[in-house]
């Protein structure tokens, strides 16, 4: 059996950063490229939208994060939410990822072609994906809950036996 630490893990930013709060996977990306150094075995990628492109990344990692936005909670804006992939399988609500594939899909397809690995979702409810014009940034709500979750996320990463360094020699 892989030790924790030596697992390697991939860590995808799902979002269109001219989309308003869609962008918040890749706002996530630019927050821990600026302020985390992550340890060997961990793979931050700002993917853009979850693509079967992918479909070798579940044979190439052990463990895949996707961080994303998700609407239609019902919850306030800058709710963070973490949910295995299964869970947000082909529903709607408050695990549904605003993606047209979701990470479970990704899990599937590899399925077939005997690819497997672990996976973990965390997601914030945004308050506006569908701006009327190209919108880069957040609303101020997600953008100030923000930090909140790169914190889980780093936290996540740490439990898994990867815990991220701060690049200003702080703590998380």
């Amino acid at each position: 059996m892989v030790g924790q630490a030596s697992r390697r893990i991939a860590v995808f930013c799902v979002g269109n950063k001219l989309m308003l709060d869609d962008g918040l996977g890749p706002a996530v990306y630019e927050e821990l490229e600026r302020a985390w150094t992550m340890p060997d075995n961990v793979d931050v990628f700002d993917v853009g939208c979850l693509t079967m492109d992918l479909i070798n990344a579940v044979d190439d990692y052990d463990v895949i994060v996707t961080v994303d936005a998700v609407d239609g909670t019902g919850d306030e804006a800058g709710t963070v939410y973490r949910f295995e992939p299964d869970a947000m399988a082909r529903h709607s609500g408050a695990t549904a990822s605003l993606h047209d594939l979701k990470l479970v899909d990704l899990f599937d397809a590899a399925t077939l072609l005997g690819y497997e690995c672990e996976g973990l979702c965390l997601g914030m409810q945004i308050e506006n994906a569908s701006p009327s014009e190209l919108v880069v940034g957040l609303t101020p709500k997600v953008a100030q809950r923000l930090p909140f979750l790169v914190d889980v996320l780093v936290g996540e990463l740490a439990r898994l036996g990867s815990a991220p360094v701060r690049k200003d020699g702080g703590t998380a």
